[in-house]
């Protein structure tokens, strides 16, 4: 009797490892709408992760609209967000910037955003970034201020003012991403490449506003990437000067119909023709035009491409996908 208790109690203990085994995850937290996981709202798990830790905090995001406006603190350090589903993981809100706040004033463009990130070394992978306020002007589905900030397969859905690069001094990397919107739908001051992306007009507009920064080499650089959508043909250019300095760059990209033959607007005003830096590298498709491109912009040589616009020249030194 002795043993076979013994035997009991082994096989219980066994079936007790077996199941904590089971459940163990490669993340420290995990976020689901049915209570399953640690917490049920993302801001909850965003506000678990100590301050200025030094190393990565993964949270795990389960399929689900998460309709929040999300905050991610300076002091939150080395935040990495995976969802479930790229197009099922949706990070959501719908502010907007003539939306009032309880003092009954206009909440601005920055006030609009859905998520803001303010902590350093950031990522996301598989998550949907989304402002659902619709065409009423700026709404930004997704802030991103913190420096070394990473998103891989994920999506910014919008339509004016889409995804706000707002840091200065900010470097940002974009892999396999789709990006969605109308006028300056990606827009602000930090370096950032975009790689194998999918950007989508609509209606019409301007791609791109950079306000980069003087002191900074490098603006917004696009390689690989297809920038299409179901605009109207001739209805966008690739971007305009927000700032005095833009900087924006289009490497090996594929682009549509809808690309003005002009390619860049200077937002009427004159001055900035002579202090931005538009350039292009082997564009294709119907909207490439090398000719027709305002005498401002530059096509640049392959040797000019190889010598500056590596990621490692780019990023000064950081490995984004290290």
């Amino acid at each position: 009797m002795r043993l076979k208790g013994l035997y009991v109690l082994v096989m219980v203990l066994l079936g007790s490892f077996s199941a904590v085994a089971q459940s163990k995850t490669p993340y420290d937290f995990v976020v689901a709408q049915d209570g399953s996981g640690d917490f049920r709202t993302v801001q909850e798990a965003l506000n678990a992760v100590p301050d200025f830790r030094k190393v990565t905090t993964k949270i795990f995001i389960r399929n689900g609209i998460y309709k929040e406006k999300l905050n991610l603190s300076p002091s939150k350090h080395l935040v990495a967000l995976v969802g479930e589903d790229v197009t099922k993981t949706i990070l959501t809100y719908d502010d907007w910037a003539q939306k009032k706040n309880i003092f009954g004033e206009e909440k601005g463009t920055s006030g609009s955003s859905s998520f803001y990130v303010y902590g350093p070394e950031f990522s996301a992978q598989n998550i949907t970034f989304q402002n659902t306020a619709g065409p009423v002007g700026q709404a930004v589905a997704l802030f991103v201020a913190g420096d070394k900030a990473r998103f891989i397969n994920c999506r910014m859905l919008g339509f004016q003012d889409t995804l706000y690069t707002y840091g200065y001094g900010s470097r940002q990397y974009y892999y396999q991403c789709y990006i969605e919107g109308t006028v300056d739908f990606i827009f602000g001051s930090a370096t950032a490449v975009f790689e194998d992306c999918e950007i989508f007009c609509k209606k019409a507009g301007y791609v791109t506003a950079a306000s980069t920064p003087d002191s900074t080499k490098y603006g917004y650089v696009f390689v690989n990437s297809r920038i299409y959508g179901d605009a109207p043909e001739g209805s966008f250019y690739l971007g305009r000067p927000w700032r005095p300095y833009a900087k924006t760059v289009f490497i090996n990209c594929d682009l549509g119909k809808h690309i003005r033959p002009e390619g860049w607007h200077n937002w009427n005003k004159p001055a900035a023709e002579k202090t931005s830096f538009y350039a292009e590298y082997q564009s294709k498709g119907l909207g490439a035009n090398n000719n027709a491109r305002v005498k401002w912009s530059h096509q640049l040589t392959a040797k000019e491409v190889s010598e500056n616009y590596t990621l490692q020249k780019i990023f000064n030194n950081w490995k984004p996908l290290e």
